[in-house]
């Protein structure tokens, strides 16, 4: 059973300082939901509001789970993670001086998903063979590239049933850019993962979303509820095409 994430009319920010504006979207069962916008305009904090890593200052964030309702704000990162939703942060942060395996085994952490280990982790193995390849190296020792495969390899140790990716382009090649995105969708749907994917790279993250929302300064300024909308919308354009 496919999950769903509704965030609304979420603020946040840190401090005196505010980041979100009365921030709504939805990921409905199954879609992978691209969150658009330059550095600066509130996505990883609204990833982090997800996460129960930021708190809200009003709002809510609820996610339905194998036909359960949960209101996710108030709840702690761990109790997050153990209802199914895993995070991949911008920029990795893996584990530098542990190894692929180690790195992939931590990921499990979660306790249902423990039971799942082994065939998670052939999984994986299987999907992103350079990780097969590389099992002993260390993780801080591998190119950007390979990080960002070990990186959604672990989240997906936890047997998660909804991913949040944070800005899975930064710091790659074009090529691997691309590659990484195929894989994203490739892992969503093998997973029947519902994905909410924050991303400036507007271009490739419309190769795989089903709608996606545009967030300047912190409040949500356009929603598209396919990519023939976003590529045909005028704020998108001028955003990121300087049209």
């Amino acid at each position: 059973m496919a999950s769903s994430l509704t965030i609304s009319g979420v603020d946040a920010g840190y401090g005196a300082i505010r980041v979100l504006n009365g921030v709504s979207l939805t990921v409905a069962p199954g879609q992978t939901v691209a969150l658009l916008g330059t550095n600066g305009n509130g996505k990883s904090t609204l990833m982090k509001c997800v996460m129960g890593m930021v708190t809200p200052t009003a709002g809510s964030i609820v996610a339905e789970i194998d036909g359960s309702l949960h209101e996710l704000v108030g709840l702690s990162t761990q109790a997050i993670v153990d209802l199914g939703i895993a995070f991949v942060p911008e920029g990795r942060r893996l584990f530098p001086k542990l190894s692929v395996t180690e790195n992939l085994l931590l990921g499990a952490y979660r306790q249902s998903a423990r039971v799942s280990i082994a065939r998670n982790l052939a999984f994986c193995y299987e999907a992103f063979p350079r990780l097969s390849e590389r099992r002993t190296q260390l993780a801080g020792s591998m190119s950007g590239g390979e990080q960002q495969m070990l990186a959604l390899a672990r989240a997906l140790m936890s047997d998660p049933r909804i991913l949040l990716i944070d800005e899975p382009s930064v710091g790659l090649a074009p090529l691997l850019v691309s590659r990484t995105i195929e894989k994203i969708k490739e892992l969503k749907d093998t997973f029947n993962l519902t994905v909410l994917m924050a991303e400036q790279n507007f271009t490739q993250a419309i190769r795989i979303a089903d709608a996606g929302y545009l967030i300047v300064h912190g409040e949500i300024v356009f929603e598209g509820t396919s990519a023939e909308a976003l590529n045909d919308n005028e704020q998108i354009r001028k955003f990121y095409l300087g049209l």
